[in-house]
């Protein structure tokens, strides 16, 4: 059996587990730069605010339906996460950690086991350590535990938040009730489609021949048909080694000068070349990206990118740093607003395997690695990043508008929740 744990309406649960004030209000949390909503509680679907919706458009009816507005809190969300990660964890060894919010089990050998009381069991170790509530579903496979998992999350009080779908009747009538646009792994342009040739729900679906679904999606939708059947096709995941890796922001405001661009360009490949070596992996190619505010009409607009390559693979901050400097020179132009700048790494590889340059010369100063690794036990050890390069900004990495930043409570101790 497979279970799917997902965090309920995670980023507003996180703001509530702070302040039990938020509860039975409706909360939105508003993406980079307080953009969009990209998190809602219960009480703000219920206010009709859909998914994406753009923050000055409802304005208006935040404050008539008094809801109450985050900006996206990285730090804490992401510190909540690992906490309930770690605690999940703890049930199986076998797990995958599907996104910031879902995590699969795999329970191999729980036969004798109560699942639904060992569903119960974990819902209420992580209210207890995170107050974080969250929504169990079992299968036999990862597709119908994300069908189960729906259900136990649309009807809380009938199922206390497990459902498991254990029997052929309990698959067939969970996937006659799903709709096909709520399918995982069936986006909008397959939803539209199937449901323009009369298939409008999973069970429908799965009456489909295996040659018309392999025809019409490939062999992932062949997959997906045989894993709604109840056939295992899609296991555990293990972690990959990523192809790529990406910092790109947009602005808080618009960038003139070079100097202002080179700082956050700066920035964003040292945090590129951090999660390199959290990887313990090297990069050899660089490339970096500016671009304007294409909505602003009123203004002249520029677009440019550039791809250096490295003499050799590096994750140093002063090495990674040097070439992105070197790329943005080359592609600034003067007279622009610049929104958004990014540093992308490829080629990567693993420690072991790094190809030195023939020519010494060429060949990166050793001292880099342990600089490197003292740099990073010194930073993991406080709550923000200390020790950083001339030409960073020592104020606040991410400079984005948050005007309704919560607390960093779990991450920085002058923020820690105090209680009078």
């Amino acid at each position: 059996m497979y279970a799917l744990v997902d965090c309920n309406n995670f980023y507003a649960s996180a703001e509530r587990a702070f302040n039990p004030l938020l509860n039975g209000k409706p909360v939105v949390v508003l993406s980079n730069n307080d953009g969009c909503a990209i998190a809602r509680s219960n009480e703000a679907k219920d206010l009709g605010i859909p998914m994406g919706a753009p923050a000055f458009e409802y304005a208006n009816l935040f404050k008539e339906k008094d809801v109450q507005i985050f900006s996206t809190n990285f730090a804490l969300y992401g510190d909540m996460s690992n906490r309930i990660m770690k605690i999940l964890s703890e049930y199986t060894p076998e797990v995958e950690v599907y996104s910031i919010d879902e995590i699969f089990l795999r329970l191999k050998g729980f036969e004798n086991y109560d699942l639904n009381d060992y569903g119960l069991q974990m819902k209420s170790k992580v209210a207890q350590y995170t107050r974080i509530p969250v929504s169990i579903g079992y299968a036999p496979t990862k597709a119908l535990a994300k069908v189960a998992n729906r259900i136990a999350k649309k009807f809380p009080n009938e199922f206390k938040g497990v459902y498991i779908i254990d029997t052929e009747q309990k698959r067939i009538k969970a996937l006659k009730w799903l709709k096909i646009e709520d399918v995982w792994g069936i986006g909008r342009q397959y939803a539209n489609k199937l449901k323009n040739i009369g298939i409008n729900n999973a069970y429908q679906f799965t009456q489909q021949s295996d040659y018309f679904v392999q025809k019409e999606m490939s062999i992932v939708g062949l997959r997906l048909k045989r894993e709604l059947e109840g056939k295992e096709y899609l296991e555990l995941e293990q972690k990959k080694r990523k192809k790529g890796i990406a910092t790109t922001r947009s602005f808080d405001k618009n960038f003139f000068e070079f100097d202002e661009l080179q700082e956050r360009v700066t920035t964003f490949a040292t945090r590129c070349a951090e999660k390199l070596r959290k990887e313990k992996s090297y990069c050899s190619l660089i490339t970096v990206f500016i671009h304007t505010n294409f909505f602003r009409e009123d203004l002249p607009q520029y677009s440019k990118s550039i791809k250096l390559k490295l003499p050799q693979p590096s994750n140093s901050n002063i090495t990674l740093s040097q070439y992105a400097k070197r790329a943005l020179s080359i592609i600034y132009r003067s007279g622009y607003a610049y929104k958004k700048a990014g540093v992308i790494v490829e080629g990567i590889s693993p420690e072991p395997f790094r190809q030195y340059s023939l020519f010494e010369s060429l060949n990166e100063n050793e001292k880099h690695k342990n600089l490197m690794k003292a740099i990073d036990f010194l930073n993991k050890s406080l709550p923000n990043p200390v020790v950083k390069l001339g030409s960073q900004d020592f104020g606040r990495r991410e400079k984005m508008k948050q005007e309704k930043l919560s607390p960093r409570f779990t991450t920085n101790w002058s923020e820690l929740l105090e209680i009078e």
